[in-house]
């Protein structure tokens, strides 16, 4: 059997697989979204743009889904803190993300510009402002966010909705947009020809260095303004959850925390080379190898924002000792050890019909086959 501390690391690990599957795949379908209004000069070059994610953004979802759902199962603590706390963000998401099915099932149902317009825009917001606000909340876990625990473990927010929208959380938000802006790119020009292919190359070129800078920027920010709390007494990394029963100060530096394990730079590394693999590859038109370059780059930054964090999950900026770790901020061994078997068994399944759904669809989207297809495309 896994013991407890192994189980907890696992899940952490996987947690962060969902995390990075959420964002590769989603991501771009975001990224689309967001460029649609600017790239689509017409109608048919909007419905080409739209059916490069059509057959595959509603499977790509179902990765949040998953994340939200590993967190109820195996970190309620931080589920709850976080879904309460930040109720109007999530509703933001939420809501905003109801634009999307809507939007790709009745855009082409009425052949008026005006009507097409204005679900076009709501594709954009259901693009952009999720990443956006995704962003920021990654902003203020690197900060610390503002909540505590009482006795009875009860979490408690002590913040507000624009608290959160601090300078330092909307150049994240602001670099997740442009990132998912970056990627949605490379793929629409990975999965188009003509036109589109040339305009979708040309943003990659111009949201590279804005997507390379704002990271450069966010890293001295955070190394610069901010501090790591670090644990300094705790119950034990098997011990039944219970956040309070650990000791934890503030100020902590995170370079000292990275040198500290060396091989944890090679998270950054890797975002930093991927990302500008993509960038330069982007431009030139080897669109597949730019992908996989973009893909390994936010799989890095994503890894540098779990290592710089662990062993927490969620820092609490007014109690520290509240902050929530993958030690005490877990579900119990027996519910690990049955989602863990769960998980294994059936996310395979998942990832190999996946893998046949994309080889299935996979080739250029032309505006020849949106023309031929008016009534079974979008």
């Amino acid at each position: 059997m896994i013991d407890y501390e192994t189980i907890r690391v696992i899940w952490w690990l996987f947690t962060g697989v969902v995390a990075i599957g959420f964002t590769l795949t989603e991501g771009f379908d975001f990224g689309i979204g967001a460029l649609l209004p600017f790239l689509g000069k017409t109608d048919v070059d909007r419905r080409v743009i739209l059916n490069t994610i059509g057959p595959t953004w509603e499977g790509n979802q179902v990765w949040l889904i998953l994340l939200g759902g590993a967190l109820f199962a195996v970190w309620p603590a931080l589920y709850a803190t976080l879904f309460s706390g930040l109720y109007v963000a999530m509703l933001l998401v939420l809501f905003s993300l109801f634009l999307r099915p809507t939007g790709f099932d009745f855009r082409s149902k009425i052949d008026d510009p005006t009507w097409r317009n204005a679900w076009d825009w709501a594709l954009f917001v259901g693009g952009a402002v999720p990443p956006l606000l995704m962003g920021v909340l990654v902003g203020n876990l690197v900060q610390g966010l503002p909540y505590h625990l009482d006795q009875d473990l009860r979490p408690f927010y002590d913040g507000s909705f624009w608290a959160l929208l601090n300078p330092f959380a909307l150049l994240c938000g602001i670099i997740g947009v442009a990132a998912m802006a970056f990627h949605g790119a490379i793929y629409l020009a990975w999965r188009t020809e003509g036109i589109i292919n040339q305009r979708a190359r040309a943003t990659v070129g111009w949201l590279g260095p804005i997507v390379l800078l704002g990271l450069v920027i966010a890293i001295v920010w955070t190394i610069a303004a901010f501090g790591r709390p670090e644990i300094t007494a705790m119950a034990g990394t098997d011990a039944p959850s219970n956040p309070l029963n650990k000791t934890v100060t503030p100020g902590h530096s995170w370079v000292a925390h990275f040198a500290a394990h060396p091989w944890m730079y090679s998270a950054p590394i890797v975002g930093i080379i991927g990302l500008a693999v993509g960038y330069l590859l982007g431009r030139t038109g080897a669109s597949g190898a730019a992908f996989l370059g973009s893909s390994l780059g936010l799989s890095g930054v994503l890894l540098t924002l779990g290592f710089a964090l662990f062993p927490f999950l969620m820092i609490s900026s007014t109690d520290p000792r509240s902050s929530f770790t993958i030690w005490d901020a877990s579900s119990s061994h027996f519910t690990l050890l049955l989602a863990f078997w769960i998980t294994v068994i059936f996310l395979p399944i998942v990832l190999l019909y996946t893998r046949w759904v994309y080889k299935v669809i996979w080739g250029k989207v032309t505006e020849q086959q949106v023309l031929q297809n008016s009534h079974t495309l979008y």
